[in-house]
């Protein structure tokens, strides 16, 4: 058995594939090749696409796609179940499609399906995604002079205030959620808490004409592939006023800029040690 193919980098909805696992216990169907996106199990920013897999008469629901491994001694685990981080030497790694209300004796490994993704919902979490990734270039910019000791850079060549706060990022429809640590660490890095505290407003105000101007520009986006399967490293590249970006991201994105009618981000500082920042993308 070897790693899913996957088609979602290409923005593919449709595809067909054939059966591998029709797993009972977790109502995973795992097929040779796919058009749907999985949550990450160990990162799990962005959900997994839904839709529907289809083998003869029968239709089923896929409530989510889902990281699935197998390992080479026979342990099949799914999402949250795998003991081991994507990638890991041996193990096999698949999307599994989550079907509601189990699975129908009818599907069994070596039927043919047809799989198709929810178009809206993959749009809108592609907007969010995108805008999820704009939102943390245009808050390193606006805080790049709050730092007093030399950091790494993000691809726009400001200190990366996004790699060394960030705890987590949930990412849903049209926006995101990013949650960053103010606390004694941070600042033992260099970076300057109080002066963020003290200038709030301010910084949110230049996140927001950071973005309106990025948006205005209507620059490509793009995801660049190392290879076909799910386990072969993706890359999310962008053109911007200021250059060209770029982040590994195992998700799905928008085309353009032109997909968007507005990116806006609302920053919440009600704890002093975390800072919570909330993007809302406006569709086109």
């Amino acid at each position: 058995m070897h790693s899913t193919l996957v088609s979602f980098p290409d923005g593919a909805l449709l595809g067909e594939g054939r059966v591998l696992i029709a797993d009972q216990d977790s109502s995973v169907i795992v097929v040779d090749a796919t058009p749907f996106h999985p949550v990450d199990h160990t990162w799990p920013d962005q959900p997994g696409d839904s839709g529907t897999i289809t083998l003869g008469d029968t239709r089923l629901d896929v409530s989510e796609a889902v990281m699935a491994a197998l390992s080479d001694e026979g342990e099949f685990a799914v999402a949250d179940e795998i003991p081991v981080k994507r990638g890991a030497e041996g193990w096999t790694w698949l999307v599994g499609h989550r079907v509601d209300g189990g699975i129908p004796a009818s599907v069994a490994a070596g039927g043919s399906v047809t799989l198709s993704v929810d178009a809206d919902r993959r749009a809108g979490l592609s907007r969010g995604h995108t805008a999820c990734h704009l939102a943390s270039l245009a808050l390193d910019a606006a805080v790049a002079d709050l730092w007093r000791k030399e950091i790494g850079v993000d691809p726009l060549g400001n200190p990366d205030f996004e790699g060394r706060a960030n705890q987590t990022s949930r990412i849903h429809p049209d926006g995101s959620v990013d949650e960053y640590r103010l606390g004694k660490s941070l600042r033992k890095a260099g970076f300057d808490s109080a002066g963020f505290a003290d200038s709030f407003a301010e910084r949110e105000a230049r996140i927001n004409e950071v973005l309106a101007g990025w948006v205005a520009s209507g620059g490509e986006s793009r995801i660049e592939v190392d290879g076909p399967s799910i386990v072969d490293r993706r890359t999310w590249r962008c053109t911007l006023p200021e250059g060209e970006v770029g982040f590994l991201c195992g998700g799905t994105h928008v085309r353009s800029l032109t997909e968007f009618s507005s990116i806006t981000v609302a920053l919440d500082l009600s704890d002093p040690q975390l800072l919570v920042m909330t993007t809302t993308a406006g569709p086109a």
